[in-house]
């Protein structure tokens, strides 16, 4: 089991106090606090021995690109991906899905279609909408069933002999459903479709396997797991990548170039345009060693005490409506609700004053929270630095509100 005082000791904004306790910090679905060991390697790269990265020849500048590609390395580990150039480093999630969507976009054309998930963030929506939007293809969905999973019954009609590619969420930043995306991968196989996986939620969460699944593309951003902001990942399969026209051109991602032409360089560097985020990635690096040392059996152990536990206090809460699985099977720690006679906005700022870190709003899901006729609603998301006594506080909170505004 994991000792979380001593995981909460890794993270130094756990040192700020707020009326005289720690942060109850519960906002980790949009981003996470970040290691003292990530902090420390990228302070010392630009410290010590920050150059450009696969240009120089002294020694400062091939430390740099040692160390950049050393989390290459790692990352490809973390995910088993079948070798390391299939690993491109982008800006973000949203970043590495809106490439796919305007690279493939190129071969899109009227008629075909386009599946993704009623459940979508607007980071793998609105890039395939404007794809279908440019090329006349259609644009379809799995539906969210009343129990807040994929319908997948009907798949083999959702995904037909007309779907090129099929992009969806593993695990909702929302509901906090966790997809059964193997069915889905299997059914997109019988029809020669491409499958993109959004896995910005479910790799902090899960191991995650990219062979095994056989998923085609999965990105995912540093920032969810510990990491630095500015890194995503984008996981390709090499054949895929090596005939998949690049998103950004410019420096590094050439072979060479005349004034009236150009040809591109090998993977990964044929995407990965211009000055990375050196220092960023670098420390990405860490934060990979970390969940190695740390160890996954541990991570899901915790996670699913902390889910069972908090699905239990929060479904005791009168008034309350929980958006999301009941059972700690298929979801993570997750938890979107709204309180009945409650704005969410105002809860999350009587939460504020208590201490309690949550999200409000529509989490960029709209079409999702009208489906279900919402506006706004609360969000408390869990990870390893987070303990029961975390809830108990936003549990009290939540009464608290009710008091005050209900």
């Amino acid at each position: 089991m994991l000792n979380v005082e001593k995981i909460r000791a890794d993270f130094p904004f756990f040192l700020q106090k707020k009326n005289g306790q720690s942060w109850a910090f519960l906002d980790n679905a949009a981003s996470t606090q970040k290691l003292e060991a990530v902090l420390h390697v990228m302070d010392n790269l630009y410290r010590t021995h920050f150059a450009n990265i696969h240009r120089g020849v002294y020694d400062i500048a091939e430390a740099a690109t040692q160390d950049f590609e050393e989390t290459r390395n790692l990352v490809a580990k973390f995910i088993n991906a079948s070798q390391p150039e299939e690993i491109i480093f982008t800006k973000n999630t949203t970043e590495a899905l809106n490439a796919l969507a305007y690279t493939l976009g190129f071969n899109l054309k009227a008629g075909d279609e386009v599946v993704l998930s009623e459940m979508e963030h607007h980071a793998n929506l609105v890039p395939w909408q404007q794809a279908c939007q440019r090329t006349g293809a259609i644009l379809k969905f799995i539906p969210v069933t009343p129990e807040f999973r994929l319908n997948l019954n009907n798949l083999d009609k959702i995904i037909s002999s007309k779907t090129k590619v099929v992009s969806v969420v593993v695990t909702s930043n929302v509901l906090g459903t966790t997809n059964k995306v193997e069915l889905i991968i299997a059914q997109a196989r019988k029809v020669g479709a491409l499958v993109i996986l959004d896995g910005a939620q479910s790799v902090p969460h899960q191991p995650t396997d990219v062979q095994k699944l056989d998923c085609d593309f999965l990105a995912f951003s540093a920032h969810k797991i510990y990491g630095p902001t500015g890194v995503g990942v984008l996981y390709g399969k090499r054949k895929l990548l090596e005939n998949l026209s690049p998103f950004l051109t410019g420096g590094h991602m050439i072979d060479t170039v005349e004034y009236q032409n150009t040809t591109w360089g090998p993977i990964p560097a044929k995407f990965e345009a211009g000055t990375p985020a050196i220092a960023e990635v670098v420390g990405f690096g860490e934060v990979i060693k970390y969940f190695n040392k740390i160890g996954w059996q541990n991570i899901l152990a915790h996670e699913f005490d902390l889910t069972n536990y908090s699905l239990k206090k929060l479904q005791a809460i009168k008034g309350l409506k929980l958006f999301g699985p009941r059972d700690s099977q298929h979801r993570c720690p997750v938890f979107t609700f709204s309180i009945e006679g409650l704005h969410a906005h105002d809860l999350a700022s009587i939460l504020n004053d208590e201490g309690v870190a949550v999200r409000a709003g529509h989490h960029c899901t709209q079409p999702l929270h009208r489906k279900f006729g919402l506006i706004a609603t609360t969000r408390a998301s869990c990870t390893i630095y987070n303990t029961k006594d975390d809830i108990n506080r936003l549990v009290d909170g939540i009464k608290k509100a009710q008091k005050i505004l209900g």
